[in-house]
């Protein structure tokens, strides 16, 4: 009995360690396997970059295809994996480096000096064609098998099935397909470097076997825009046209891109701009600094693709409010090519402050859009204050607007801008002009304001002639507040009409204000505002996107030509 009772506490000793054995085990076998996960994980990442680096594929990281993806090694269906943004291969994550060694991407250049302009054979992958996409030969539907099938030409973007595809159709030439007259073929750069070391600059020669429709495109885009989109069309548009053509505005400035202007015959070359109303301002600042270098001859014509949070220039040009990728890229490259050339008042805003003996250097704005002191400006200003603080938060479009309509609400409340009246002189074309009761002073250059608002014409209710962003002129406007501001917005008021001039000249005796150029805000103590004319920009206007403010004020202007 004693001796049973001694082992007892032996029993419950090893019973107890097993306990802890298998705690210990059940917490750190996790902990383990979590471990020895996320160092494969990190050595199979480190492995991608090294292959992207050296790489001459735009390969790109996915976490998920959007369609039904096959791999182009190994034709097994993939979820995940990584994709070229310049031709289109989509691979599984461990065949990255067979595809890599076994493809070739979109030649910028070719290699063989010789070849003619005419002579460029289709490059051909297999696999993974868009959807809606219809053979070349038999007109019928291609990649409607589940599976690796048919091909796709990465150059002019002609489809065919394996069944269809025939060695004839395998080395005949690549016309390019329908965006011939925007893509810069590889056998023109080959042929200019060729000129070039010849020290030759008849460009307009080799061109001429392009055809006259030629007017090669530029894509600036800016990746941080508006919602985020510009790095994904960044990608569209490398698969479209030629990747020497498309550059990220964050990586590449402006002045640098337009340089390939350069390459091209005098007056031929287009650029889209996708961004926001800074952006386009950006690169219209470059456009002038090649102007200043003597290239007037290289200066393209711009459009613009809106992806910032007012697009109030790209509305006044006929390329609507917003995109958010309800057209696809192939539409946009067609509006590109319908647009006709117009050109677009830019203004010199020159800002004296008082005081200092005049030591201090006058800042100058280059204006595009519109000039504005009083309650615009300061929702403009708190919103940057908070941008700068958390960008991250300020990716959505409608977030964006939300936070406008907050601080708008706000100054109902407040009035921080109220008697401006009392604080300011204004001139217009040297005449001082007697002011009411206002909050707010706004200097328009085109019909578009505050995010989709024609200022000017306000309700639409008196015969105005219409706002012009080409006339040299500049419309004036007074506002009584924020609620005013949003009352016009809805057509439920008009603005105050100061009128129209070729110079404006604003002197702010005291106190500080919040001012703005183009969206741009800071705050501005006793100064003198001077607005000139500077120059123009050659734009493209597209008249397939009219809203109904456009029709009504178009028919507004009919009734007035009527009357008259």
């Amino acid at each position: 009995m004693e001796g049973e009772k001694q082992q007892e506490p032996y029993v419950g000793l090893f019973a107890d360690g097993h306990l802890i054995l298998w705690t210990l085990c059940s917490v750190l076998l996790p902990v383990f396997i979590t471990f020895w996960c996320s160092l494969q994980r990190s050595r199979r990442q480190l492995h991608r970059r090294d292959i992207f680096r050296k790489s001459k594929h735009g390969w790109r990281d996915t976490d998920l295809f959007s369609h039904p993806t096959y791999c182009c090694v190994c034709g097994q269906h993939i979820l995940q994996g990584a994709f070229c943004d310049c031709c289109g291969l989509r691979v599984d994550e461990g065949c990255l480096k067979k595809a890599d060694k076994r493809f070739q991407c979109k030649e910028i250049m070719l290699k063989n000096d010789g070849r003619a302009l005419d002579s460029m054979p289709h490059h051909w992958i297999r696999g993974n064609v868009p959807l809606c996409s219809y053979c070349v030969v038999c007109k019928q539907q291609c990649g409607s098998q589940p599976k690796l099938c048919d091909y796709r030409c990465i150059w002019c973007q002609t489809t065919v099935h394996d069944e269809c595809m025939k060695s004839t159709l395998r080395n005949e030439k690549c016309d390019f397909g329908e965006f011939r007259n925007l893509i810069i073929p590889p056998s023109y750069l080959t042929s200019i470097n060729q000129m070039r070391k010849d020290k030759k600059t008849d460009y307009a020669m080799l061109a001429s076997k392009l055809g006259k429709q030629w007017t090669p495109l530029i894509i600036l885009a800016n990746s941080r825009s508006g919602t985020n989109m510009g790095e994904g069309l960044l990608g569209e548009f490398r698969i479209l046209l030629n990747p020497v053509q498309v550059f990220d505005v964050t990586k590449t400035p402006p002045i640098k891109a337009l340089q390939l202007c350069t390459l091209l015959p005098y007056y031929s070359a287009r650029v889209l701009v996708c961004g926001g109303d800074g952006t386009v301002g950006w690169v219209l600042d470059a456009v002038d600094e090649m102007k200043i270098k003597g290239q007037e001859k290289y200066i393209p014509q711009v459009a613009v693709l809106p992806l910032g949070t007012g697009n109030d220039l790209s509305n006044t040009l006929g390329w609507g409010t917003g995109y958010a990728g309800e057209i696809p890229v192939t539409q946009v490259l067609r509006n590109v090519m319908e647009a006709d050339g117009i050109k677009l008042d830019r203004w010199k805003v020159q800002v004296t402050s008082k005081g200092y003996y005049n030591l201090r250097k006058p800042k100058e704005f280059t204006m595009n859009n519109y000039f504005s002191v009083g309650p615009d400006a300061l929702m403009a200003l708190n919103f940057h204050a908070h941008r700068e603080k958390a960008p991250s938060l300020f990716s959505s479009r409608i977030l964006n607007k939300a936070v406008y309509l907050f601080y708008g609400t706000k100054d109902c409340l407040v009035q921080e801008c109220k008697d401006l009246n009392k604080k300011v002189e204004l001139e217009l074309d040297g005449e001082r002009v007697e002011l009411p009761n206002l909050e707010g002073i706004i200097v328009l250059n085109i019909g578009y304001w505050g995010g989709g608002c024609r200022l000017w014409e306000g309700m639409g209710d008196e015969t105005y002639p219409l706002a012009r962003h080409d006339d040299g002129l500049l419309e004036v406007v007074g506002v009584y507040g924020s609620f005013h501001c949003a009352q016009i917005q809805v057509k439920l008021a008009n603005p105050f009409r100061i009128g129209q001039a070729h110079t404006v000249r604003l002197i702010l005796k005291c106190s500080m204000m919040p001012m703005q150029v183009d969206g741009e805000p800071w705050a501005q103590g006793p100064c003198t505002v001077t607005i000139t004319h500077k120059t123009h920009a050659l734009m493209l206007y597209f008249s397939g996107e009219q809203t109904d403010d456009d029709v009504s004020s178009a028919s507004d202007q009919e009734d007035i030509k009527e009357t008259e």
